[in-house]
């Protein structure tokens, strides 16, 4: 099995990919969940409408390694600290956060020192999404 996002030959990489909130547009996460199963990560799509609790709670039952949040409703500032608030309550230290969506760069900045990962823009190439993803899964995760 030559997968390039297969850290170890028995498991695939594991992303939940979300919409949390009132946003009711899912075409870029749906591109998005497509693209990572292309790279050969196994996808959990959780949906429209979502809140920070059920993803948490999914991500755990479904023993992800990396989460994906889109995000187009500007509640980025409120969802991703409540999300890693969550995630560190739960012990899920080596699951990664990431996600994307309309962001300011600024924002982006200061979710990133709470602890999120990289957040894409729109038109971010979705290759370069999913290497970020298999590069932190190989890093962080102990498998």
């Amino acid at each position: 099995m030559s997968n390039h996002a297969t850290t170890n030959p028995g498991r695939p990489i594991r992303v939940l990919v979300a919409k949390v909130g009132l946003d009711g547009h899912d075409r870029g996460a749906r591109v998005i969940a497509t693209a990572l199963r292309d790279a050969g990560m196994e996808v959990i799509y959780t949906g429209l409408r979502q809140t920070p609790e059920m993803v948490v709670n999914a991500a755990l039952q479904e023993d992800v390694d990396a989460i994906g949040i889109s995000i187009l409703s500007g509640a980025h500032m409120t969802v991703f600290p409540r999300i890693i608030q969550l995630m560190q309550t739960k012990g899920m230290d080596d699951v990664l956060l990431t996600g994307g969506g309309i962001i300011p760069e600024e924002d982006r900045g200061q979710l990133q020192q709470l602890g999120v990962g990289t957040l894409f823009p729109p038109g971010t190439p979705t290759a370069e999404i999913a290497t970020y993803i298999t590069d932190w899964v190989r890093t962080h995760r102990d498998f």
